[in-house]
């Protein structure tokens, strides 16, 4: 196994979707990386493209209607998106696994959860029935399932429960990089917080770095290391969870976290970030952000917009920000 400090790296990634003969821009050069053992999270509005990076690493975009444009995602020394694509159904499930935000959808209604678990587990491990079976009882052990409910179909666990099947499929091959898409969404408080500890303790256990798509903040206070947050298809600001939450600095970014409720202060009412995303297949020139940003200047709504890095390893889209440093 590589020991490079990032064993994932991706670099000028653009996706583009083809719809009703117009391009959506969905992913717009596109640059991280991620540390053995880390979890970085991406956050973002519905629609800002996290989903479809991951979908990129995975190699499971519909093409049509989906092209990659351009870019490269560096796995452990190898280039993804150039590799066979037999390659990639070793890699795929194996070492790259990923958790889909609807588990309903994800799951075969007419296999058992069991046996579902259990292919992934022959494919990849190469065991026989009986030993890809007990390994799959393990898994849904692991994950607080009965052993016995093996034989029990989707349709017969509630959303919780189906979610937790999900995860143990995603790691039932001790995958080296976890992609977790909206793992949470659909669950009450409760639960969400039960399985966020469950995939940590397992993550933990298998030294599993992890990508988390969200648009919570308080999960991502909770589990991750780094934060990327997306906007109209880029990467807007990133940096440690430190650098996120203690030092906001793009107005975006700074506007969502004065939508999210206090317990102290004396505040009546939430700021919203006023305006919506913009139509990804007529995005504007300049900063993707000048039509909502509340201190545009004329500046901003012109020419590309480059990542400043604002202290080590901090870095934001946003001329304004990167002035209103220099001047300090």
């Amino acid at each position: 196994m590589s020991q490079n400090k990032d064993f994932l790296r991706i670099e000028d990634l653009v996706v583009e979707y083809t719809s009703d003969g117009e391009i959506v821009q969905a992913v717009n050069g596109v640059s991280l990386s991620l540390e053995k053992g880390k979890t970085l999270g991406l956050v973002g509005e519905t629609g800002a493209g996290k989903t479809t990076i991951a979908k990129t690493i995975m190699r499971i975009l519909p093409e049509p209607p989906a092209r990659v444009c351009r870019g490269r995602i560096e796995f452990e020394d190898r280039d993804l998106l150039n590799l066979p694509e037999k390659e990639m159904l070793h890699i795929r499930g194996n070492q790259i696994a990923m958790i889909f935000q609807d588990p309903m959808t994800a799951l075969n209604p007419v296999m058992t959860v069991g046996s579902q678990i259990a292919e992934v587990i022959e494919l990849h491990d190469h065991l026989s029935g009986g030993e890809a079976k007990r390994k799959a009882v393990e898994m849904l052990e692991m994950v607080g399932i009965p052993g016995a409910r093996y034989d029990n179909y989707p349709h017969e666990f509630s959303g919780g429960m189906k979610q937790r099947v999900v995860i143990a499929m995603a790691l039932a091959c001790a995958p080296q990089l976890l992609l977790a898409d909206e793992p949470t969404t659909a669950l009450d408080v409760t639960i969400q917080a039960q399985v966020l500890e469950m995939i940590a303790d397992l993550k933990k256990r298998y030294d599993t770095s992890m990508i988390l798509i969200t648009h919570d903040l308080g999960v991502v206070a909770r589990t991750c290391d780094d934060v990327a947050v997306v906007y109209a298809g880029e990467i807007i600001e990133n940096g440690s969870l430190e650098d996120i939450f203690d030092h906001p600095t793009h107005p975006y970014t700074i506007g969502l976290f004065g939508a999210l409720p206090k317990l102290t202060g004396n505040e009546k009412r939430l700021s919203p970030v006023e305006g919506l995303p913009p139509d990804p297949t007529h995005l504007p020139a300049g900063c993707k952000f000048s039509p909502r940003c509340p201190n545009v200047t004329e500046a901003c709504r012109s020419g590309e917009v480059p990542a400043y890095e604002m202290t080590p390893g901090h870095f934001v889209r946003c001329h304004l920000a990167a002035n209103a440093a220099k001047e300090v």
